[in-house]
């Protein structure tokens, strides 16, 4: 992502952040990333309900951003924008969950409509229709898709934060930051952190097409959900709904032994 920055410029205020400890180069670093964080919060702020206001995500961001800036290590070879990516985003969902302002029965719909997917999937060996998902749960589909909007519009967690584990402190860290560097590799925790990719890569594999075309749009082409319902010639609420289904399975799937 663009910063504005040349990128010589951003290496010598790193040089001097960490290695002089130069707080203006610090302050400097956070405008010339600042991008990233009104990014990640627009893209989290397109589901949520409209009284959770854009700056607010953006000061939570910026929240994730100072500490990124802070903790991160240019000599592991880690572009930085990917690690403070996890850490804007961790930061915000943070604060979210912190409000609660989740209903408890849009809470309870969602354990319910993700356990009665999983059983369903062990039974059939396959991913169920919504027409038997809403049978299964004595809904009828337009209930079912109205449910899944509902949690949707009330959900932060993404499929970003199932790459997510927890360092020795209880921090939520990405998956990136486990990998040490070449000069210090752990073979065990290498092999860790391909396993979980590789079950990642299986449970996306075992989605129905249009689910992992979605996922495959927002999360590695970066198409919002309106532009992705324009590809797939569906309006924006479908898609949200099939985003939901998408991250209910590969959680489920992800938390099997």
């Amino acid at each position: 992502m663009e910063t504005g920055v040349k990128e010589v410029e951003l290496r010598d205020l790193w040089k001097r952040y960490k290695d002089g400890g130069d707080e203006g180069a610090r302050e400097r670093l956070v405008v010339a990333y600042s991008p990233m964080v009104k990014f990640v919060a627009g893209r989290l702020g397109a589901g949520l309900p409209s009284h959770v206001e854009d700056a607010d995500l953006i000061s939570y961001g910026l929240v994730g951003l100072i500490g990124a800036i802070e903790r991160f290590e240019p000599e592991r070879g880690i572009k930085f924008e990917t690690f403070a990516m996890t850490r804007i985003r961790g930061a915000i969902i943070d604060e979210l969950r912190s409000l609660d302002w989740v209903p408890r029965s849009v809470r309870s719909r969602a354990r319910e409509i993700e356990a009665t997917q999983a059983k369903l999937e062990h039974e059939l060996q396959r991913a169920p229709t919504e027409a038997e998902l809403a049978s299964k749960l004595n809904m009828t589909e337009e209930e079912l898709q109205g449910a899944l909007l509902e949690i949707a519009n009330s959900s932060v967690y993404a499929l970003d934060e199932l790459w997510t584990v927890s360092d020795s402190s209880g921090d939520q860290v990405s998956l990136l930051d486990t990998i040490a560097d070449d000069g210090a590799a752990d073979p065990q925790e290498a092999l860790a952190t391909t396993e979980v990719k590789d079950r990642l890569t299986e449970a996306i594999g075992s989605l129905p097409e249009r689910e992992q075309l979605v996922v495959a749009l927002y999360y590695y082409e970066n198409l919002t959900l309106r532009e992705i319902g324009e590809v797939l010639g569906v309006t924006e609420s479908r898609v949200s709904q099939l985003h939901t289904k998408a991250v209910m399975r590969l959680k489920s799937h992800l938390q099997q032994d």
